[in-house]
């Protein structure tokens, strides 16, 4: 990987952190707009599930991608990567809850939007460890060796894949 400019290495685990920070604000974002009384509670439910959708991908394209090439240059954090890949089927199992109850609130008002509230509480929760982890124990391996040439997209680039929530 000598051959890779300097510059675009260093901006690997910054756009990382910047990607996290996206998908913190959009969770933030359905959260909030769960907190108050909507005239339009299908739309709600939407974001949700879009963000739901935008935070798969990302974890998707880290586990297919970024990972897998992130080992071959690095196979001594063999270790943290599985930490990781399970924290990924973790939080996937709570958006399978999340999508299945922003279903179900789709064309229905109360109860639902509450439990969609609560797990995205608990989610919350477990995705600010787990990125926090992950930026500190692989940035600066991504800094050194990461090489973004087929896996950037889906990590860092899922933004337009989420309608800003109203």
């Amino acid at each position: 990987m000598a051959s890779r400019d300097t510059a675009r290495a260093a901006a690997l685990s910054l756009q990382l952190s910047q990607a996290h920070q996206e998908l913190r604000r959009r969770l933030n974002d359905v959260r909030t707009g769960l907190g108050r009384r909507h005239s339009n509670d299908d739309t709600l439910a939407t974001h949700c599930l879009a963000f739901c959708d935008a935070l798969t991908t990302h974890h998707e394209g880290e586990d297919a991608g970024l990972f897998a090439q992130l080992l071959r240059e690095r196979p001594d954090l063999a270790g943290t990567v599985t930490k990781l890949v399970q924290d990924h089927g973790l939080i996937a199992s709570i958006l399978i809850q999340v999508r299945e109850l922003a279903d179900r609130a789709l064309g229905t008002q109360g109860p639902d939007l509450e439990a969609i509230g609560r797990e995205l509480d608990g989610l919350a929760a477990i995705m600010e460890s787990h990125f926090r982890y992950e930026e500190r124990a692989i940035g600066e391996a991504l800094d050194e060796d990461g090489d973004d040439t087929d896996w950037a997209d889906p990590v860092f680039r899922f933004q337009g894949r989420v309608t800003p929530a109203p």
